[in-house]
């Protein structure tokens, strides 16, 4: 179905756009990934490769390990934001090793963190995941 390459391709581009983004933030402006971030680049990074392959052999059946991948990643992704925002869960955060999970390198409006853009990119993802129909 045409639809299901088209929805391939958004899996892939936003998981492109949130792999630059996180090598950006950790390359170029030298923000130092904490634990937790760590955890959503390796659930992440092979999202991108997974629909890169799958649009290249046309295999939709990539849209499962896609699936799995985003569902954790969105998992992680909002214990991470919550760790972030909510001061209780914050107080628990001092068992990660380096960089506290509670920093908060950028909050633009108040609010978006890089756990949330994460987070964004993961339901994003995971949704696509759910409209790519088997033929």
């Amino acid at each position: 179905m045409k639809n299901n390459k088209i929805y391939m391709q958004m899996i892939f581009i936003v998981s492109l756009v949130a792999m630059l983004g996180s090598l950006y933030f950790s390359e170029i402006r030298l923000y130092e990934p904490c634990e937790m971030c760590w955890y959503q680049r390796i659930l992440m990074y092979p999202v991108v490769l997974l629909s890169f392959i799958g649009l290249i052999k046309d295999d939709i059946n990539v849209r499962l390990y896609v699936r799995v991948m985003s569902g954790i990643g969105l998992i992680v992704s909002a214990y991470h934001y919550g760790l972030q925002k909510i001061p209780a869960l914050g107080e628990s955060a001092n068992a990660c090793m380096g960089v506290s999970c509670t920093v908060q390198y950028i909050n633009w409006a108040g609010f978006i963190t890089i756990p949330l853009l994460a987070l964004t990119a993961f339901i994003i993802i995971f949704i696509l995941s759910f409209l790519i129909k088997k033929d």
